[in-house]
């Protein structure tokens, strides 16, 4: 029985070799990307029963992608295979200090297509946690019915909701954002969030969108910070983390990471400060390596890097 649930699209990543512009690679890593799965991996690694929602096509892609999810003890017993579509691709560069170069090849994927009795409520058995995104209801109507659906299932069954905007300009303008992902920051529990993406998506200032949300029900509100701190807001006040000073590999994927630190915590029955902690430390491994899942780290090497790490700054509660 799967403990968390997550339902997004996974594509084939082909990234180049450190430090050289994608135009002039000739060197390319293969691994697995999205939002949604780096989460699951991230969970999975950290010791917690996750199944993995989506569709990839019948094709080496999707069969890669598949691998390295079950690999990974990730649960695909619901996953779908289209032998229509394609299996999404995305095609990075990494660099520490400049923007990345990122290509997504994923229109008309496997992933933006959903038969009309999917999902059913079998998905959800056992979960106590579903974790949604922002980009999958983007992705196409097909796909923003079944995130509904599974909102829908998840309320009906009282199993907790996380959701992260994860906002990706090339996937609509601000107007489209807000229309599709706006209303669906309420249906949270847990929103982890970006300042940028809360002014993007409310019209409103951060602090302002939190008071709203928190206002309408959402337990904890995660802002990620431009100072790269994080700060969560609860019933019972807010907490305040920096995030530990490492040296910077790819930081491609570091907010996924953060995400399956803190909701680890929490799973766990720890607090906003300590699931703050992990959360800032499970990014802080990830980003040190190549890949958005090569630096997820295990239970053990969560917490040893947490104790290492404990001169990196003081959670702050206000």
């Amino acid at each position: 029985m799967a403990e968390v649930v997550t339902y997004g699209e996974c594509m084939l990543l082909m990234v180049a070799e450190p430090g050289v512009p994608l135009a002039r690679a000739r060197s390319f890593r293969r691994s697995v990307a999205g939002a949604e799965g780096n989460v699951a991996i991230g969970l999975a690694r950290l010791g917690h029963a996750v199944r993995w929602l989506g569709r990839v096509g019948a094709d080496p892609a999707g069969e890669a992608v598949l691998a390295d999810l079950r690999a990974e003890g990730v649960d695909l017993s619901h996953a779908q295979i289209d032998e229509r579509y394609p299996t999404g691709v995305l095609i990075r560069d990494s660099h520490p200090a400049r923007a990345i170069d990122v290509q997504y090849h994923r229109a008309g994927s496997a992933a933006c297509h959903a038969s009309g009795d999917w999902p059913g409520p079998g998905v959800l058995d056992g979960a106590r946690l579903l974790h949604l995104t922002g980009i999958t209801p983007m992705l196409s109507e097909d796909a923003r019915r079944a995130t509904g659906r599974l909102l829908e299932l998840a309320r009906e069954r009282g199993v907790t909701v996380s959701f992260d905007p994860n906002v990706r300009r090339k996937l609509g303008d601000a107007g489209r954002w807000r229309e599709v992902v706006g209303p669906l920051l309420r249906r949270a529990d847990i929103l982890l969030a970006g300042a940028e993406e809360l002014e993007l998506l409310t019209g409103r200032r951060a602090a302002e969108a939190v008071a709203d949300l928190r206002a309408d029900g959402v337990g904890t509100v995660v802002v990620k910070n431009p100072d790269r701190s994080a700060t969560a807001v609860t019933a019972e006040g807010s907490w305040n983390r920096p995030a530990f000073d490492v040296p910077v590999v790819d930081p491609v994927g570091a907010g996924d990471a953060f995400a399956a630190g803190f909701l680890s915590a929490t799973l766990r029955g720890l607090g906003p400060e300590r699931a703050l902690a992990e959360g800032a430390t499970v990014a802080a491994l990830t980003i040190q390596s190549v890949t958005d899942i090569e630096g997820l780290p295990s239970a053990s090497q969560r917490d040893r890097a947490l104790a290492a790490f404990a001169d990196g700054g003081e959670t702050v509660h206000r």
